[in-house]
C-alpha cells in the first residue's frame, strides 16, 4: 500500500495551523459574541486562547510520540482503546468538518455581497475547487497555505495598527454585559477559533521533522491568541454596540469605519483569504481521519486506499468532502455551538491520554516534546473543559452525544470485530494490580513508529543487537555466576566449550575489572577464529556484585575474534553513546522484557556508522 508524503515544513505547519484558525471565528464570530457579554468579548477570545493552551500541550506532545495521520485519533487509541479510540476519530472528524463548513459559509456571505449566487451553491463549487487541490498533494495544498497567509496577516495588521487611531473608548463601557459567567459561556462558544491546531496535529505523518510540530503550533497558538485579542478590541472600539451585535461582517465593517469603502473591500478580501485557507486546511486534515480508521480496520478499508500518483487517500477525501456540503443545510448556530463541543472533548481525551500514556511507564513512549507542568495542567485542562462544555449550552451538549452514540455504534458494529491492539490504560491497570496482563504488541508498535519518526537506518551494530543473547536477571548474584550462566548459553553459539568461554572471562576479570563506572560493566574476551563477534545484554535488577563489591545492573559482554577489532572498538563506542542518554538506567530497570531491553538500545540516539 502507498504511503503518506512527507512534505510539510515549518513554514508550512504554521501556516496550516494559522490559516485555519484566521477564518470565521474572527471574520464572523465577533458581532455574536459580543450580543453574548458586550464588550468584554475582547477577553473571552484572549481567554478562549489560554483555556486551549492544556489541550494544545498534550496534543503536541502526543503527536510527537505517535506521528500518524488521524492525530488524535491514533493516538487516543493506543492510550484508551479501540472503542474510545472510535469516538475521538469521529468527533474530531466532525469537529474539523463542521468548523470547514463554518468557514465555507462565511466565504458564502462575504462572496454574496460581490455576486448574486446562493450561497449553498458557492460553498460547494469552492468545497468541489479544495477536494481536487488536495488530491493532488499536501505539499500543494501546504505552499498554497503560505501564501493565502502571509497576505492575509499583511492586511489584519495593517488594521489593528490603523484601527487604534480610530477607537472610541466609550464603545468599552460598560465592559461587561450580565455577568461574569458570560465571559466563561462566550469563551466556550468561540472555543472552535482557536480548533486549527487539531488540523495540523492530524496530518502529523506527512510533516517532514515532527520535531518541528511543536514549535509550528505553540508559535501559531501565541500569535494568533494575540491577533485576535487585538482585532476584537479594534473592532468593538469602531463599532457601536447595537450595530456590532447584529453585524455577520464585523471586521469588514471595522474596516468602512477606517477607510470607507476601500477598507471595507480590503477587509473582505481579508476575510475571503481567511475562509478559503480554512477551507483548505480543513478538507487536508479532516480527510486524514477515516484514513486511520480504515488503516486500523475500524472504517471500511476502502477508506485507506492511497493514490499511487499523489500519495493522497483520495476515497477518504471524497467522504468529507460529501459530508461538508450536506452540513452547509446546518444552522449557523448549531454548526459553531457542535464545533466547539466536539473540539473541547478532544482535549479532554488528549489530555487523559498524557495522563495514561506516562503512567504506563512504556519504554517506547519518547515524545520529542514534553507537556510543561505534568500532571497539572492536565488535570486543571480536563475540569476547565467540562466545565466550558456545559457553559456552551444544552443543545450543543445533546447533538454532541448523539454524535458519540453514533461512533460507538460504528464500533460496535464494525470495530468490535476487528482484532484489537493493545492500549496504555491495560499496562496502567497491570501496574496497579502488580499482575501481568499484557505483551508487548504496543511497544513493538511504538518502536515501529520510533524507527520511521526519527529515519534510523540500521547499522552493524543493531544487528549485533537484533541477534544478541538478552538476559534479564531478577535476583542478586556475583559476577562468577554470571559468567557460569553466559558461558553455557554461548557454548550453543559459538565453537567454544563452556569451560573455554568461562574461563577467558574469569581470566580477564582476574588481570583488570570490567567496570567503568555509571553502573556498568562491559566483559570482553578474544577468541581464535575468524569473522566472530558476539555480545550478551544483561539486566540485573538487584545488581551483580564483582571484585571490587560494586553492584551493577547493566552489563555489555563482547566476544570476538582478533580480526574484528576495529568494529570492537565501535561497538564500545556505540554502548558508550547509549548508556550516556540521562534516562537509560530508569527505561533500562523499567524495561517489561528482553526485547524491550533491545529496543532501548536500539532506539537509542547515538551516530550510525553504515557501509
Amino acid at each position: 500500500m502507498a504511503k503518506l508524503e512527507r512534505g510539510l515544513k515549518l513554514i508550512d505547519i504554521f501556516s496550516i495551523s494559522t490559516g485555519a484558525m484566521v477564518s470565521a471565528g474572527i471574520f464572523i464570530l465577533p458581532g455574536i459574541a459580543y450580543s453574548k457579554c458586550g464588550p468584554s468579548v475582547i477577553l473571552a477570545y484572549f481567554l478562549a486562547g489560554l483555556l486551549s493552551i492544556p489541550g494544545v500541550f498534550s496534543i503536541a506532545e502526543l503527536v510527537t510520540a505517535m506521528p500518524k495521520a488521524g492525530g488524535g485519533y491514533f493516538f487516543v487509541t493506543r492510550s484508551l482503546g479501540a472503542g474510545v479510540g472510535t469516538v475521538a476519530g469521529v468527533l474530531s472528524w466532525l469537529s474539523l468538518i463542521f468548523k470547514t463548513t463554518f468557514a465555507l459559509v462565511g466565504l458564502s456571505t462575504y462572496l454574496i455581497l460581490i455576486i448574486s449566487i446562493n450561497p449553498h451553491i458557492i460553498g460547494i463549487i469552492v468545497c468541489v475547487i479544495f477536494l481536487l487541490i488536495n488530491y493532488f498533494g499536501v505539499k500543494k495544498a501546504g505552499r498554497i497555505q503560505v501564501i493565502l497567509v502571509s497576505i492575509l496577516f499583511l492586511i489584519l495588521i495593517f488594521y489593528i495598527l490603523y484601527g487604534l487611531k480610530h477607537i472610541n473608548v466609550n464603545f468599552y463601557a460598560p465592559f461587561v454585559k450580565g455577568n461574569f459567567q458570560n465571559i466563561f459561556s462566550t469563551a466556550g462558544f468561540i472555543f472552535v477559533s482557536y480548533g486549527g491546531l487539531l488540523k495540523v496535529a492530524s496530518l502529523a505523518e506527512e510533516v517532514e521533522d515532527s520535531k518541528k510540530l511543536p514549535k509550528g503550533m505553540l508559535l501559531a497558538m501565541g500569535i494568533i491568541c494575540v491577533v485576535y485579542t487585538l482585532l476584537v478590541f479594534v473592532t468593538v472600539g469602531l463599532i457601536p454596540g447595537n450595530k456590532l451585535m447584529s453585524s455577520i461582517t464585523p471586521i469588514s465593517d471595522g474596516g468602512a469605519v477606517i477607510l470607507g469603502e476601500k477598507g471595507k473591500i480590503l477587509l473582505s478580501i481579508a476575510a475571503i483569504i481567511g475562509f478559503v485557507s480554512a477551507a483548505n486546511v480543513g478538507i487536508m486534515s479532516a480527510s486524514r481521519y477515516p484514513y486511520a480508521l480504515s488503516k486500523d480496520k475500524m472504517f471500511p478499508e476502502i477508506f485507506s486506499v492511497v493514490s499511487k500518483r499523489f500519495k493522497t487517500p483520495y476515497l477518504s477525501i471524497l467522504a468529507t468532502g460529501v459530508l461538508i456540503i450536506l452540513s452547509l443545510f446546518l444552522k449557523l448556530d448549531i454548526l459553531v455551538e457542535v464545533a466547539s463541543t466536539s473540539l473541547i472533548l478532544t482535549y479532554i481525551l488528549a489530555n487523559i491520554s498524557v495522563i495514561i500514556m506516562r503512567e504506563s511507564k512504556l519504554i517506547n513512549y519518547n515524545p520529542q516534546f514534553k507537556a510543561y507542568f505534568y500532571p497539572y495542567l492536565q488535570i486543571a485542562g480536563i475540569l476547565i473543559y467540562i466545565f466550558l462544555i456545559f457553559e456552551i449550552g444544552h443543545e450543543a451538549l445533546f447533538a454532541t452525544l448523539i454524535f458519540v452514540l453514533a461512533s460507538i455504534v460504528i464500533y460496535f458494529f464494525y470495530g468490535r470485530k476487528r482484532k484489537q491492539k493493545e492500549f496504555a490504560l491495560l499496562h496502567v491497570v497491570e501496574r496497579i494490580l502488580n499482575r501481568k496482563i499484557t505483551g508487548v504488541k504496543l511497544e513493538k508498535e511504538l518502536r515501529k513508529i520510533l524507527l520511521e519518526r526519527d529515519s534510523i537506518k540500521e547499522d552493524r551494530f543493531d544487528k549485533l543487537v537484533k541477534k544478541s543473547l538478552t538476559l534479564d536477571i531478577s535476583e542478586k548474584i556475583d559476577y562468577k555466576e554470571l559468567y557460569k550462566m553466559v558461558s553455557r548459553k554461548l557454548a550453543k553459539r559459538i565453537n567454544l566449550s563452556e569451560e573455554e568461554i568461562f574461563k577467558l572471562l574469569m581470566d580477564k576479570e582476574d588481570r583488570y575489572s570490567s567496570v567503568l563506572g555509571n553502573n556498568l560493566a562491559i566483559p570482553h574476551i578474544i577468541i581464535n577464529g575468524e569473522n566472530i563477534f558476539d555480545m550478551v545484554l544483561v539486566r540485573a535488577k538487584e545488581g551483580v556484585e564483582f571484585p571490587d563489591g560494586k553492584l551493577i545492573n547493566v552489563i555489555f559482554i563482547l566476544i570476538g575474534t582478533l580480526d574484528e577489532r576495529h568494529f570492537h572498538l565501535q561497538a564500545l563506542s556505540a554502548i558508550a553513546q547509549v548508556i550516556n542518554d540521562k534516562h537509560f538506567l530508569e527505561r533500562w530497570l523499567n524495561g517489561k522484557d528482553e526485547k524491550v531491553l533491545k529496543d532501548i538500545v536500539l532506539l537509542s540516539k547515538r551516530e550510525r556508522i553504515n557501509g
